[in-house]
């Protein structure tokens, strides 16, 4: 005999559907369907874009380096692109784990700032790396999005009377 994954419950028609992760075909809820291999491969991917990414860097500050422009100029030049790189890990972990709704201030430019998230994003790639470590990349988003709509939908369902078409028996039609 061999045992069957148990089948889920149906749903009421309108009820919130969880909603599929972007490049895993499948959703936070189900993981199946080559969810375990696509996010070893997106972890190994991530991790070389980050050295590919902290390479090119590299390359750069050694071509400054070259120059003869002094150790301020070198030191500054480093120093800005930890800051930058520091800014991008704390801007794509909490885009990853609270969503893009989330991002206050700073942190929800995208234009004004592209060039500080360019050059960060060595520290963009680490944190999506440290990310799907612990789970697929927005997942979290996800799944709290999911537990929102659920949540809304039982309110709505808890407020009705029990007549489906809505309408409370203690009022009289209005007449014309």
């Amino acid at each position: 005999m061999s045992e069957q994954p148990p089948t889920p419950a149906p749903r009421p028609v309108g009820a919130p559907e969880p909603q599929p992760i972007r490049w895993f075909g499948t959703s936070w809820l189900n993981r199946d369907g080559g969810y375990w291999p696509r996010r070893v491969a997106v972890a190994v991917g991530s991790l070389a874009a980050t050295a590919a990414v902290v390479l090119l860097l590299r390359f750069g500050v050694e071509g400054i380096a070259l120059s003869d422009n002094g150790t301020f100029v070198n030191g500054l030049l480093t120093a800005a692109i930890a800051v930058c790189s520091m800014m991008s890990v704390r801007r794509t972990w909490k885009l990853l784990t609270e969503g893009r709704d989330q991002l206050t201030g700073w942190m929800a430019e995208d234009k004004s700032l592209g060039a500080v998230w360019l050059i960060g994003s060595a520290g963009a790639l680490a944190a999506y790396f440290a990310r799907s470590l612990v789970e697929a990349p927005g997942e979290a988003v996800q799944r709290a999005s999911y537990e929102r709509a659920v949540a809304q939908y039982e309110k709505r369902q808890a407020g009705r009377s029990g007549r489906p078409d809505g309408k409370s028996p203690s009022r009289p039609k209005r007449k014309r």
